[in-house]
């Protein structure tokens, strides 16, 4: 008898050291989400997949953006302020293409503008307009290029503004024109109030397979021009925590 209950008091020692559990038992990761600006899904929004990617040194990285910077006069503050532009060394840069190239500046990878055949225009009200008109008829603008070898990329930066709480219409035409398979896609979106909508869960329906960062870069358009170190920090951290 005593011989029994030795070995059965060595057994449960043995399980409670291996950490026996139930199976398919999830320890949640423990959240660094106070580490990034202005990030994560809001609260009753659907939640997407977490995992952060692998190391840069493993992976091959597209930065594809949209970006429309509107035709205003840069030398009034604050006329730039409220805009989708930004001066950076005297050059006018789209809002989302200047937050892509501090991506790119930070982990590499390749940049790739999505742009348009027909091009939009650049003053506010009919851009505006033009948006609207083509998110109620759900249009898919054609696309001028193409990434050549998407297959061979893992990671894929998507950056976009907020346009009336929707994906820009040649964002969905980008996700509609490849196999994500299960890449990783990351999202940073621009906005003017609205964060991001519920962008990021519709890239996850238009790319079911693919894993979706739900952590995204959420910037308004107001804080763009100051967001260099922020920028910086956010995309570090999510490879520092592979």
């Amino acid at each position: 008898m005593r011989k029994l209950l030795s070995i059965l008091m060595c057994l449960l020692l043995v399980c409670a050291i291996s950490g026996c559990g139930p199976s398919g038992w999830d320890t949640p990761a423990a959240s660094s989400q106070d580490q990034r600006p202005e990030t994560g899904t809001a609260p009753g929004q659907q939640e997407t997949d977490t995992s952060s990617p692998a190391n840069t040194q493993d992976q091959r990285i597209l930065i594809a953006y949209f970006s429309v910077p509107e035709n205003v006069d840069t030398t009034g503050v604050d006329a730039v302020a409220s805009a989708s532009i930004v001066v950076s060394e005297g050059e006018k840069l789209g809002n989302t293409q200047y937050v892509a190239e501090l991506i790119q500046n930070a982990i590499g990878g390749d940049l790739f503008r999505i742009e348009t055949v027909a091009p939009y225009p650049l003053d506010h009200e009919p851009l505006v307009d033009q948006a609207s008109e083509e998110k109620a008829a759900a249009v898919r603008p054609e696309l001028s290029a193409q990434v050549e070898g998407f297959e061979q990329y893992d990671i894929v930066l998507l950056g976009y503004p907020n346009w009336w709480a929707d994906l820009p219409m040649p964002v969905y035409s980008f996700l509609e024109s490849y196999d994500f398979g299960a890449k990783t896609i990351i999202p940073f979106i621009i906005h003017g109030g609205s964060r991001a909508s519920r962008t990021v869960e519709t890239i996850s329906e238009l790319q079911p397979d693919a894993s979706v960062y739900d952590n995204a870069l959420v910037l308004s358009r107001n804080d763009v021009a100051s967001s260099a170190d922020d920028v910086t920090a956010w995309i570090t951290n999510i490879f520092a925590n592979s």
